[in-house]
C-alpha cells in the first residue's frame, strides 16, 4: 500500500485525511481517521503560532485521545513530544519536564495535583479537559494537515528509559526512525488496515508508541485506548473494540492470566500479542486459554539493537542473532563461548556464556537529550552496548539473561540475576520472583530473592538443593516474602526499589548461614517502617 512507504510520521498522519472509517476508540468515544487527522492539524496549527519548529512539548496524560492527537500534531509541526511519567513525583517530576526543555505541558485535571508547588519557569500548561483549551483550538478547526515541512531527521520523541540508577535518560527518536519501526513491525507480523490495535500500555513509554501506535499509523489500522492497564478489563475491551493486536511489557500477561477463567475465553478477535518479559511458560498458558499467540521480541529502548523472532526459534530464545550482534565478556571484551545445555534444556555454563549484547554494525541509535556521558557509554569503541545480558547457542539463537545492572558478584564470580530467577520460578509456591544483590559485610555481594506467593522455609531449602543447575554461589542467602511484587508504571518488577530497601523492608525476611543450611526468620515487619518513618541508614 502506498502509505506504508511514507518516510515521515507527518506524511502518515496526513494520509488519513478523507478516510472516514472508524479510527480511534476510547471508552464511549469514537473518532474517524479523518477526525483524528483534522484534530492533529488543528493542534499543529495552534502550536505553530506559539512556538518555533523543533520545540519540545511535554505530555502528562493517561492514554486518552489527546495523546495520539498531540503525537500527530507534533509530527506535522516539526516539534517533539516528551512523554512525562505520571508516577514520578515532586522534584523528580519537575526535573523530567525541565530537563527536556518543554515549553508547553499538555495535561488534564486529574494530574494537576502532581504539579502543585512545582517550580516550572517558562512552562505553559494546557489542560485538555478545560473550556479554555477548547476555546484556544476553536480558530484552527478547519486546518488541513500539511506534512511538507517535516523531514525524516526531525526529532519527534523524547522518551525516558527506566534505568536502575541515577536520573532517567531521555532517548531520542526521529520521525524517520518511528515511521520505519512502524513499517517493519507491520511487515513482520503482516498487520493491515483492517486491524484494531489495542493500546493498554502507557503511551509515555516507548513500547506503546513504537510497537503499537506506529504500526497502526503505517498501515491505516484503528487504535483502541485504555486509559490505564486493567487485567480485569482486558478481555472485555478486546471484544468491545474488535482488537486484533496488542503489545505488553513486564508482568501484564501474568496479571491477565491471574483473572478468573471462563469457558468462552477463546471467543475473542485477537490474532497476536507482541512484547517482552512474559516468558515461555506464560506465553504457552496465554495461547492455551485465549487462543492467541504471543511473540516475545527484543529491541533496545534506544533503538541500537533488535532481534526478530522467526518460526523455528527454540523455546526460550528471542531470535537469531543478526549481522553485527555479538555477546561479549564485560571484563575482557572477548566474545563469550556458546551456551551448553543439559538434556532438560538447562544452561550449564552461564558463568562464561552470559555477556553483554553488543551491536558492532551500523545502527539507528540517535542519542540522549543533553547527556553526553550516557551517550558515550552506549557508543564505546564505535559499537552500541545495549546494557542487556544474553547468551547464544551454537545455532546463533540469543537468550535474554537480564540487565547488566542486575549482575551480582559473589565471591569474585559474576552471576546474572535473571538466570537465578528462572531457576527459582520453578518453586511451586512462587507467583513471581526477583533476584538482586545486597552488600556482603566483607566484600562483594550476597544473593537476595523476593518471592510473591507462599513460602515454606523447609520446602524451599529442599527445592534449592534439588536444582542441578543452581550453583552454590547462586543460592539466595536472604528471602523476602511479599503478598504482591512491587512494579513500575510499565508493570515491570521494581528491582531498583527492592535493591534500595534490601534487608530494611516492611516484609518478613528469611536467611541462612550457608548454601546448605536451613532458613530461619531474620525479622518480621520493620518497626521503623510500621511507624511510617524513613528506613534507618546502616
Amino acid at each position: 500500500m502506498e502509505s506504508s512507504r511514507r518516510g515521515t510520521v507527518a506524511e502518515l498522519v496526513a494520509e488519513r485525511w478523507g478516510d472516514h472509517r472508524p479510527g480511534l476508540w476510547c471508552g464511549e468515544l469514537t473518532l474517524t481517521h479523518h477526525e483524528v487527522a483534522a484534530g492533529a492539524a488543528a493542534r499543529a496549527a495552534f502550536l505553530g503560532d506559539l512556538l518555533p519548529p523543533g520545540s519540545h512539548i511535554g505530555v502528562l496524560l493517561d492514554n486518552t485521545p489527546e495523546y495520539p492527537l498531540w503525537l500527530s500534531a507534533a509530527a506535522l509541526a516539526g516539534a517533539a513530544v516528551a512523554g512525562i511519567n505520571p508516577t514520578r513525583r515532586g522534584p523528580e517530576l519537575a526535573r523530567d519536564i525541565l530537563h527536556t526543555e518543554c515549553r508547553i505541558l499538555v495535561t488534564e485535571h486529574t494530574h494537576l495535583a502532581l504539579l502543585a508547588g512545582l517550580d516550572l519557569p517558562g512552562v505553559r500548561l494546557l489542560v485538555t479537559d478545560s473550556k479554555e483549551y477548547g476555546d484556544l483550538l476553536a480558530p484552527y478547526t478547519d486546518t488541513r494537515p500539511d506534512p511538507s515541512r517535516a523531514t525524516p531527521a526531525d526529532r519527534l520523541l523524547l522518551y525516558f528509559t527506566s534505568g536502575s540508577t541515577g536520573a532517567p535518560k531521555a532517548a531520542l527518536c526521529s520521525q524517520g526512525r518511528l515511521a520505519a519501526a512502524g513499517r517493519s513491525l507491520a511487515d513482520q507480523f503482516r498487520l493491515g488496515p483492517d486491524g484494531v490495535h489495542y493500546i493498554c500500555m502507557p503511551m509515555f513509554h516507548g513500547n506503546a508508541v513504537i510497537a503499537d501506535w506506529a504500526p497502526a499509523l503505517a498501515t491505516g489500522a484503528g487504535i483502541a485506548l485504555r486509559r490505564r492497564f486493567s487485567a480485569s478489563g482486558f478481555l472485555a475491551d478486546v471484544r468491545a473494540y474488535g482488537a486484533t493486536y496488542f503489545t505488553y511489557v513486564g508482568r501484564a500477561i501474568q496479571y491477565v492470566l491471574a483473572t478468573e477463567e471462563r469457558e468462552d475465553d477463546r471467543d475473542n478477535p485477537l490474532r497476536l500479542g507482541f512484547g517482552t518479559e512474559a516468558g515461555a511458560v506464560d506465553a504457552a498458558a496465554f495461547q492455551r486459554r485465549f487462543g492467541v499467540r504471543l511473540v516475545e521480541g527484543y529491541g533496545s529502548s534506544e533503538g541500537g539493537a533488535a532481534i526478530q523472532w522467526a518460526p523455528g526459534t527454540p523455546r526460550g530464545a528471542v531470535g537469531r542473532a543478526g549481522p553485527g550482534l555479538v555477546v561479549l565478556d564485560q571484563e575482557t571484551g572477548e566474545e563469550c563461548p556458546s551456551a551448553r545445555f543439559d538434556a532438560a534444556g538447562r544452561l550449564l555454563n552461564g558463568d562464561s556464556a552470559i555477556g553483554e549484547l553488543v551491536n558492532r554494525a551500523p545502527n539507528p541509535f540517535e542519542g540522549y537529550w543533553r547527556n553526553p556521558e550516557a551517550e558515550a557509554e552506549r557508543r564505546r569503541g564505535g559499537w552500541y552496548w545495549t546494557g542487556d545480558l544474553f547468551y547464544r547457542d551454537t545455532d546463533g539463537y540469543l537468550y535474554f539473561a537480564g540487565r547488566t545492572d542486575d549482575r551480582l558478584r559473589v565471591d569474585s564470580e559474576n552471576l546474572a540475576a535473571a538466570m537465578i530467577e528462572n531457576i527459582l520460578a520453578r518453586y511451586e509456591g512462587a507467583v513471581a520472583v526477583a533476584v538482586y544483590a545486597v552488600p556482603d559485610p566483607v566484600t562483594g555481594d550476597q544473593v537476595m530473592a523476593t518471592i510473591a506467593g507462599t513460602f515454606d522455609p523447609v520446602a524451599f531449602a529442599d527445592f534449592l538443593e534439588a536444582q542441578p543447575d543452581l550453583g552454590t554461589k547462586m543460592a539466595p542467602r536472604f528471602v523476602r516474602v511479599v503478598e504482591r511484587m512491587p512494579v513500575t508504571a510499565t508493570n515491570k518488577i521494581n528491582r531498583a526499589l527492592l535493591r534500595k530497601e534490601g534487608l530494611d523492608c516492611a516484609d518478613p525476611v528469611w536467611t541462612r548461614e550457608n548454601a546448605e543450611g536451613p532458613f530461619a526468620p531474620t525479622k518480621g515487619p520493620s518497626p521503623v517502617r510500621r511507624q511510617g518513618l524513613e528506613p534507618r541508614t546502616r
